[in-house]
């Protein structure tokens, strides 16, 4: 069972440590993955609203999208709702400063290069300090269009004149214990969780590639009599 060489890795804490082995080699200890699931999931979701309803692959990615949200967002993490609170009075108190940031179901998830603040107690205290994201496993892939558009959202934003002296600081959410972190994988059933936002950001891109090849239309070449057949056992 993969989940056991993150335990070989590291006797197991109530909170996993972030960046720390997980017993797969080249694959770190995600320090946010909550987040950056929400993100993925729901931004996979928006990107198939614009495949026709009646194509297989929407219909089957949106399945198992969703379901795979769902799990996800049902685990919250200790202190979430102090935290929500926190942020949307962050959010109330410079709600143009935060406008960009939002989501479209009205939600602020924020997932971007996230390191330990040396100027919080809480070890488990992490901030976004307004670096450039890098994409790859320890956040949400995106294609370069993409990228440009969100560093342009947070240059916008943390260059207005109002705030120049202010730098844009994100709290991020509660980090969520290990048991929670083995609930989701045991019910997604595909590694660790760090696997399973691998899979996530390269369903990601998928997506992209699928609209920008229009899956949904006939095939220019029809496919040979009894090729999509699959074989049968004989009697």
């Amino acid at each position: 069972m993969r989940p056991a060489l993150r335990l070989l890795a590291n006797v197991k804490p109530r909170y996993l440590e972030p960046f720390a082995p997980t017993g797969l080699t080249g694959l770190n200890t995600h320090p946010s993955p909550r987040p950056t699931l929400i993100y993925l999931y729901t931004s996979t979701l928006q990107k198939l609203q614009a495949f026709p309803e009646s194509s297989v692959y929407r219909q089957s990615a949106e399945a198992l999208t969703r379901h795979r949200l769902q799990i996800v967002e049902s685990q919250k993490p200790e202190g979430f709702d102090a935290w929500l609170e926190r942020v949307k009075k962050t959010v109330g108190a410079e709600p143009e400063r935060f406008a960009q940031l939002q989501q479209p179901d009205g939600s602020f998830t924020f997932v971007a290069k996230q390191e330990a603040d040396p100027s919080v107690d809480d070890p488990r205290g992490l901030e976004w300090d307004g670096e450039k994201m890098v994409p790859g496993t320890e956040g949400p892939a995106r294609t370069a269009e993409e990228t440009a558009a969100w560093q342009k959202i947070i240059k916008d934003s943390s260059t207005t004149t109002e705030y120049d002296e202010l730098p844009l600081r994100w709290e991020s959410e509660p980090a969520l214990t290990a048991d929670q972190i083995s609930a989701i994988e045991n019910q997604i059933g595909a590694g660790l969780i760090e696997e399973i936002i691998q899979v996530a950001e390269h369903e990601h891109e998928l997506v992209n590639e699928m609209h920008r090849n229009k899956v949904w239309e006939e095939l220019e070449e029809k496919p040979a009599p009894g090729q999509w057949t699959y074989f049968e056992r004989g009697n």
